[in-house]
């Protein structure tokens, strides 16, 4: 893990902050794109700050494009960045629900990997992780718009590692359950917090398949369900 770079978007969210952290102890130079991240964020010798969006063909291949010109090489792309809407029934769920969910969850990975997959491939061992959701499989009422980007999400990641495997390149998706960060708990206050899914599982299962050991895994969508399995 020595040496490599890794773009990781969202890396100070909720779950970003602890994928960071976890990569920059195993020796990459983490870039964390984040449309607020500040470099004050992580005081750490292998961490570089880039603000940006990369919710469109441009922005996504701008941030590429940076990161390329600065390191030389971009090695793993962590893609972290989500987010949720629901609680309506299909019939009740509008428009912009519908499409923001598809934008968010969707669409801006689809930028994303277009831009970043000729580096990756160029690396000759790149790695692509999505964070994706047990939603994706496993759909509930009131949820559709979500489920559904998800589920396309994991099937985007599918067919990138299909269509990058003889290059050496992994492509894989992570279905976290219920995630405890403090964003969740102040949403759900009266749930079990002991259930959920600990944000540093999901950071050190990201860095184990960044490195060698995960070079066999390819194509796959890993459940992470804590103990609400």
């Amino acid at each position: 893990m020595i040496g490599k770079v890794v773009m990781v978007t969202g890396a100070n969210g909720g779950l970003g902050t602890w994928v960071t952290q976890a990569l920059l102890a195993a020796g990459t130079m983490v870039v964390g794109v984040s449309p607020r991240i500040q470099q004050s964020n992580f005081e750490h010798v292998g961490f570089t700050a880039l603000a940006a969006e990369i919710s469109t063909a441009e922005s996504a291949e701008n941030v590429v494009k940076a990161i390329v010109t600065r390191f030389g090489k971009l090695d793993v792309v962590v893609h972290t960045v989500g987010g949720f809407a629901g609680g309506r029934s299909i019939v009740d769920t509008d428009d912009a629900t519908w499409q923001g969910m598809l934008d968010l969850n969707l669409n801006s990975a689809f930028y994303l990997l277009r831009a970043a997959i000729p580096q990756l491939r160029k690396s000759g061992s790149g790695r692509l992780i999505a964070i994706g959701s047990r939603a994706a499989l496993e759909p509930g009422p009131g949820v559709g718009a979500y489920s559904a980007s998800k589920a396309a999400l994991v099937s985007l990641i599918r067919t990138a590692a299909l269509e990058n495997k003889d290059s050496g390149m992994t492509a894989n998706t992570i279905l976290p359950g219920t995630m405890d960060t403090p964003a969740n708990r102040k949403a759900m206050p009266g749930a079990d917090f002991s259930k959920w899914v600990r944000p540093e599982a999901i950071a050190n299962l990201i860095v184990w398949l960044c490195g060698g050991g995960g070079k066999e895994i390819n194509g796959a969508a890993i459940p992470v369900y804590g103990r609400e399995a």
